[in-house]
């Protein structure tokens, strides 16, 4: 499990081709890769993946996953390339705080942003601009997005402001286009969506009521 705050950004170092449909990612990262089990869970792009190997080679650390068939399809780590650079979270400790919402880096699907505007800062201000995106989910998935609900694209927690039809609005804070992948991020770009696991739970619900 995660929490959608992004604690790192990878870059992708190797893609290197298995059997049966497999690819294999080296990442490139900060954290301290003598601390990171083997089987260890690390959300990549919100995208659970499971450490293989790890090591530090003059003082760069980096650790390697395994992503199946099915990942590939349903997420966007197919896109991926040496040189993707991707927003990375280790999973949630029991006692750490929960600063975003519940996620659990089972991706829902693809979506991409629509548009992106930037809102010019005050120049007497201390702090940079804000963003705007708007994002086109997919159709089977848009119904479990809700105004002030939350969501995680590309495994950053995020509240939704707007939503019409099959599209929402979210606006990100210029310490979180620092911090995330989210400052590079523009119009076209194919991104990684989690629903909110309670709106999944409440629709379920609801169908089998017949409500």
């Amino acid at each position: 499990m995660f929490t959608g705050i992004v604690t790192d950004i990878g870059t992708v170092l190797a893609v290197t081709p298995h059997g049966d449909g497999l690819k294999r990612l080296r990442i490139a990262t900060s954290y301290p890769v003598e601390e990171i089990a083997l089987g260890a869970s690390i959300a990549c792009a919100g995208t659970c993946l499971t450490v293989v190997a790890r090591r530090r080679e003059t003082g760069q650390g980096w650790f390697e996953v395994d992503a199946a068939a099915e990942t590939l399809r349903l997420t966007t780590v197919a896109d991926w390339q040496p040189g993707t650079r991707i927003n990375l979270e280790r999973a949630l400790k029991i006692g750490d705080e929960l600063g975003g919402h519940i996620v659990t880096g089972h991706v829902d699907g693809i979506a991409s942003i629509v548009e992106r505007q930037d809102r010019t800062a005050d120049p007497a201000a201390p702090w940079g601009a804000t963003a705007q995106f708007t994002f086109r989910a997919p159709a089977a998935l848009s119904r479990f997005i809700a105004e002030k609900g939350s969501v995680a694209v590309d495994g950053t927690s995020l509240t939704v402001n707007t939503v019409a039809g099959d599209t929402f609005c979210v606006l990100l804070i210029p310490h979180t286009l620092a911090v995330t992948t989210w400052g590079m991020r523009k119009a076209g770009d194919r991104i990684n969506l989690e629903v909110d696991m309670m709106a999944r739970y409440a629709a379920r619900l609801s169908e089998a009521r017949g409500v």
